[in-house]
C-alpha cells in the first residue's frame, strides 16, 4: 500500500509543477490563447493521484501484488502516463510559442500522443482484469464466474 501512495504522491507533485508550469510559462510569454499546457495539471492528479490512491485502498483488502496482470499495469501506466503527459507538454510548448505546425509535425505529436493512448488504454484493462481475478475481491464482492 505504501508503495501506491508514494506513487501518488509523486504523480501530486509532477501535476502542481504542470500547473505552475502552465501558468508561468504561458503568462512569460504573453500568451492568452488556448493550450494543452493546460490539462497537463488535471490529467496527472486524476490518472497519476487519485488513481494510485484508490489502487492503495483496494491493496488493503486484496491480492493485488500477486498478480501478474497488475505487475503489468504497473509497468505499462507508468510508461504510458509520463509518455502522453511529456507530448501535452511538448504541442503546449510549440502551441505557446506560436510555432508553425507542420503537417508532418502534427501527424507526429498526434501519433506519438495516441501511441501514450493506448498504453493508458492496455494498462486500465490490466487493471480491470487484476481486480475481476482477486480472490478476495470476488469474495466480498460475491461475484460467480
Amino acid at each position: 500500500m505504501k508503495k501506491y501512495i508514494n506513487i501518488a504522491f509523486i504523480y501530486a507533485i509532477f501535476a502542481m509543477l504542470g500547473g505552475i508550469f502552465y501558468r508561468e510559462f504561458t503568462k512569460f510569454n504573453n500568451f492568452t490563447g488556448t493550450t494543452t499546457l493546460s490539462i497537463i495539471h488535471l490529467h496527472l492528479f486524476v490518472l497519476g493521484t487519485i488513481l494510485f490512491l484508490i489502487i492503495a485502498l483496494f491493496s488493503m483488502h486484496t491480492d493485488l501484488d500477486s498478480k501478474k496482470s497488475f505487475k503489468w499495469f504497473l509497468r505499462l501506466y507508468n510508461i504510458g502516463l509520463p509518455f502522453m503527459v511529456i507530448m501535452f507538454l511538448v504541442k503546449g510548448i510549440l502551441q505557446t510559442l506560436s510555432y508553425n505546425f507542420t503537417r508532418s509535425l502534427t501527424y507526429s505529436i498526434s501519433g506519438l500522443s495516441g501511441i501514450s493512448h493506448i498504453i493508458i488504454g492496455i494498462s486500465i484493462i490490466l487493471l480491470f482484469i487484476s481486480l475481476r481475478n482477486s480472490k478476495q475481491l470476488n469474495k466480498k464482492l460475491d461475484i460467480n464466474d
